[in-house]
């Protein structure tokens, strides 16, 4: 029908468009499939491995969107369970390659290794894209916006990133490394999805302790499940599973800043204007991690350019455990007050 006839509002691309546009994109991607296995022991098996990745990037993508973009939607992208449908992808993965090896007579090579986490890359790239994507057109949908043009935003959105990030993930790998070195970069789900395809494709893989994880999974959800029907307490599943297997210098700090966030909420519940005593708080943390985030680039560009590993520093290595206390105690009175300044803001007590 007349695409005008719509209400401004309901009016997306052409579903034509779209499946023109998905085509395409299996060009580049076939591309590169090919490239990264050029040179490699297995650059006989080009074709199939080529046409057999390309082929679970299609299935396995649209069911990781799918999921990713329901959860976005539900719940946010930040709590998307992306790094367990990238544990399940890289399973997948793996087990296609070993079988395509198996026929083959090139089972175990590490060259399928890093092809598994290369396909299991593009996956990430789809869930994470899913992610951003939808919550976008979840947050248009509320203020009225025009469904095509933000569409066409997006895609223009991720063709700027793909130009973007590889260059600052290239710095980071130059300023701070993710393996090995003192100050690597700490990447828990990246080093669990690795030892996964390994596993799976050489056949170390203690598949009794895949079975074992899946009964306490299981387990996990019925208690959680009991919980909510009976009691007005909860058990996230996925909370659980990420408490497992992530460090806890790495969960440390979310569980604190529950704990902040709850005591905040508590200490402005009475207010007359605790809803937006509370919006204040959300956007002082959500530029705390934004901006965390940019001054990391901000410093890893600074470290790799001076070729000095401190080049801010101004005292000797000898101050390092004051400095982190110092630090700490710095921390911790800028967030008390900026909190504090964000309650008296929403009472109006400032300009």
């Amino acid at each position: 029908g007349d695409p005008n006839a719509l209400p401004r509002t309901e009016r997306d691309l052409p579903i034509g468009t779209v499946a023109l546009i998905s085509l395409a994109c299996f060009v580049p991607l076939a591309f590169l499939f090919t490239l990264f296995l050029h040179g490699t022991p297995v650059a006989g098996l080009v074709v199939p491995l080529v046409i057999a990745g390309v082929a679970y990037v299609v299935v396995a993508g649209f069911l990781v969107a799918a999921a990713c973009g329901y959860m976005a939607g539900l719940i946010g992208a930040s709590n998307s369970p992306v790094s367990g449908l990238g544990i399940l992808s890289v399973i997948g993965a793996a087990l296609l390659l070993l079988a395509i090896g198996k026929s083959s007579g090139v089972a175990g090579a590490p060259a399928l290794v890093a092809y598994a986490l290369f396909i299991t890359g593009v996956l990430l790239n789809v869930a994470t894209i899913s992610n951003d994507n939808l919550q976008d057109l979840k947050t248009g949908q509320l203020v009225d916006a025009t469904p095509w043009r933000q569409q066409v935003s997006l895609i223009a959105g991720v063709i700027f990133g793909s130009l973007v990030i590889p260059p600052i993930l290239d710095l980071l790998n130059k300023a701070y490394g993710f393996t090995g070195g003192p100050h690597a970069l700490p990447a828990p789900q990246a080093t669990l999805i690795s030892a996964l395809a390994k596993g799976v494709i050489q056949g170390q893989i203690r598949w009794d302790l895949i079975g074992i994880g899946a009964v306490i999974g299981v387990g996990i959800v019925a208690i959680a499940e009991l919980l909510r029907a009976r009691t007005r307490f909860q058990l996230p599943p996925l909370a659980v599973g990420l408490g497992i297997y992530l460090p806890a210098a790495t969960t440390a700090a979310a569980v604190l800043g529950a704990v902040v966030g709850w005591l905040y909420k508590r200490w402005t519940a009475t207010w007359p204007n605790a809803a937006a005593a509370q919006r204040m708080a959300v956007l002082i943390a959500s530029g705390s991690i934004v901006g965390e985030s940019l001054f990391g680039v901000l410093l890893a560009g600074v470290i790799v350019f001076s070729g000095n590993a401190t080049p801010f520093a101004v005292v000797g290595d000898a101050f390092s455990n004051a400095a982190t206390w110092l630090g700490a105690a710095v921390f911790v009175i800028a967030i008390v007050a900026l909190y504090g300044w964000s309650a008296r803001k929403a009472a109006g007590s400032l300009s």
